[in-house]
């Protein structure tokens, strides 16, 4: 099976996307990570102003299957959540790159999307 993968996409091996614009890095899970999560039934994510680091756990995404930890692809301070996400949990599962976004990063520094994975990287690392 092939998962879609964004060109503009930098990722956490943990499977969280970051997509950078002028400072702010926005946030989800992958497509690969909703499909093996299945229908995703809640998401616990934290309020705006709330300072994140990279690879810390920034809330929670439960699915009928499973309940998983949220980790921020950079360090920064919240600056938008999706409350879309909170309403619709489903829309993680309909459009992880779209609708489906969790939280927008002020970055505290640009230089951690380097230290992610590339969109190849990251299609080898599911394969």
């Amino acid at each position: 099976m092939s998962f879609e993968i964004p060109d503009d996409l930098r990722v956490l091996e943990s499977h969280e996307w970051a997509r950078e614009d002028d400072g702010t890095v926005r946030v989800g899970i992958t497509d690969f990570a909703q499909d093996e999560l299945g229908d995703v039934v809640f998401v616990e994510l934290p309020a705006e102003g709330e300072e994140v680091g990279q690879e810390e756990a920034f809330g929670v995404v439960e699915s009928i299957k499973a309940v998983s930890d949220l980790y921020a692809p950079v360090s920064g301070t919240v600056s938008a959540v999706n409350e879309a996400v909170a309403d619709q949990p489903e829309l993680v599962n309909d459009d992880p790159y779209g609708e489906g976004w969790m939280i927008e990063i002020d970055v505290d520094d640009p230089d951690e999307l380097d230290a992610l994975l590339s969109p190849e990287a990251y299609g080898e690392q599911i394969a």
